[in-house]
């Protein structure tokens, strides 16, 4: 396995998504600590939401890029919590798939993604890169989140320090 496919999927600088997503109650992924803007679900679906997106992409399926950034969030929580974090996790090794292809990291792939930030055209490790990124950026809040509601370290290990 690659480094980058690490980063997406595995072990790498930090615990891996089913470690992070492992384990939490139904309960605590709605809940929201004091001063939090998000849950752990909202996280996780918006997790989801891009990873797909960015997955499409890579695949040759340039879908729009949305007009506003609260579209990357839910509207409502009616997907099931167990659901919202497959479809993560299930995106996840797909794209640690994608990215153990070395042969093809170099494609240059459409990504029509907000122009003020980044040009539309990029390679297929370079979305990938920003995705495995982001992921990382959500699954630290993630982390603190489940710190704050004593649901941390889960069963399979996790960084405590």
């Amino acid at each position: 396995m690659t480094e980058l496919a690490r980063a997406l999927n595995g072990n790498s600088a930090f615990a891996s998504p089913a470690n992070v997503l492992e384990a939490i109650p139904d309960s605590i992924a709605h809940a929201k600590p004091a001063g939090s803007p998000r849950s752990i679900y909202e996280e996780v679906w918006h997790l989801a939401f891009w990873q797909d997106i960015s997955i499409e992409w890579v695949q040759g399926n340039p879908v729009p890029h949305p007009e506003h950034a609260g579209a990357g969030f839910p509207s409502d929580t009616a997907e099931p919590w167990d659901q919202v974090r497959s479809r993560f996790l299930t995106g996840a090794v797909k794209a640690a798939a994608i990215a153990d292809d070395v042969i093809n990291l170099d494609h240059i792939v459409h990504c029509p993604t907000n122009p003020q930030r980044r040009a539309p055209d990029m390679t297929i490790r370079e979305q990938l890169e920003s995705l495995a990124s982001h992921n990382a950026y959500h699954l630290g809040r993630i982390v603190l989140l489940r710190q704050l509601f004593n649901n941390w370290p889960p069963p399979s290990g996790g960084d405590t320090w």
